[in-house]
């Protein structure tokens, strides 16, 4: 991060009039005192050297504070004081000499010696101080945003770790279709079906780059994918899509209705006595429920249960929101909340 973007230097003008005032505080007071002093005449220079002093101190603290903030990078305190320290002795050797060679000139300056030196230190102090917390307070936002950079890249890392997962689980079983197919030599099915899973694997491809789509892209990809799912189950499975084309720009993360899709096939019977069909609906709370009859195959799936699993983990990390599981044994059903926020770059 570059010190320019700070909050002190894009006010370096209003801080060093604010350091100004509090440092010729003393000044300002005596003034009244100083006039009663001067002699018939004198009031006009006492006047000028008065706003030269008030522009002396302003410079040096605009000049100083600036040398602390882009030149001098994060040092400890103690050395930054010792560089302010020289950097104050100059300035105030040459006030010193003006505030008593004027006099000499017939030019009151209305000169208090006894806190001169003070405000000299002062303003040292005051410089070395604000610089320090000026890097301090730099190196800390850089920090922060160092550390929200690796969690984002951290939490991306995770998400396309899970969707990866989702491409090899997908690929085999889309082999196994196309196998059974060609073994049963229907040609024209088996063209159909590689068509159809063209298109499937392009989206699962693209699906690297994306995080939030609109809900038209997965009802899309579904579309093609029950195209390869009736080819493979020959009419015994079926899809009732039941969402308003208003409420299709709500988003959901990527590939979020492959796994469950497929989790209606892996875990259940299709067949001619056990037909299936899988609901696709908005409810009143816009929220997308999948549902379907159960039919639970007389052997366990052959599978690591991980689909439902990770499609609750990328909810999480993409949306922080949770996706809700419910069964009552004869119906199993999934509601996966939506937004219409855009997905964040």
């Amino acid at each position: 991060m570059n010190n320019s973007d700070s909050y002190i230097p894009r006010r370096l003008p209003l801080v060093a009039a604010v350091c100004t005032l509090c440092i010729t505080y003393p000044n300002i007071v005596w003034i009244p005192w100083n006039l009663e002093r001067l002699a018939e005449g004198e009031e006009a220079g006492f006047w000028v050297f008065f706003a030269f002093r008030m522009a002396w101190f302003y410079g040096l603290f605009f000049f100083q504070l600036r040398y602390n903030l882009r030149r001098i990078g994060n040092v400890s305190f103690v050395r930054r004081f010792a560089r302010n320290f020289l950097y104050t002795l100059a300035w105030c050797a040459v006030f010193v000499g003006l505030s008593y060679g004027l006099p000499l000139l017939g030019v009151q300056t209305g000169y208090v010696g006894n806190i001169l030196l003070f405000q000299f230190f002062v303003a040292c102090l005051l410089c070395a101080f604000i610089g320090y917390i000026s890097v301090l307070y730099d190196s800390r936002r850089e920090q922060e945003q160092e550390i929200e950079r690796l969690k984002i890249e951290r939490l991306q890392s995770r998400c396309d770790a899970l969707v990866n997962q989702i491409n090899p689980h997908f690929f085999f079983n889309s082999l196994n279709g196309i196998q059974s197919l060609v073994r049963k030599g229907n040609d024209d099915d088996t063209l159909s079906y590689v068509s159809q899973l063209s298109d499937i694997f392009r989206y699962i491809l693209q699906s690297d780059r994306k995080g939030l789509v609109s809900l038209d892209e997965e009802l899309e990809f579904i579309r093609a994918f029950r195209h390869v799912m009736e080819v493979r189950f020959k009419g015994k499975l079926a899809f009732e899509i039941d969402v308003p084309a208003k409420k299709r720009r709500l988003r959901l993360p990527v590939l979020s209705l492959l796994p469950l899709v497929e989790n209606v096939t892996v875990h259940n019977r299709i067949d001619s006595d056990h037909r299936m069909n899988i609901s696709i609906r908005l409810n009143d709370c816009d929220e997308l429920e999948i549902s379907n009859p159960v039919y639970p195959k007389m052997t366990p799936p052959d599978t690591n249960g991980t689909g439902l699993q990770n499609l609750r983990n990328r909810f999480e990390l993409m949306m922080h929101k949770e996706i809700r599981v419910e069964t009552d044994g004869a119906t199993f059903c999934v509601t996966l909340p939506l937004t219409d926020e855009p997905c964040e770059s």
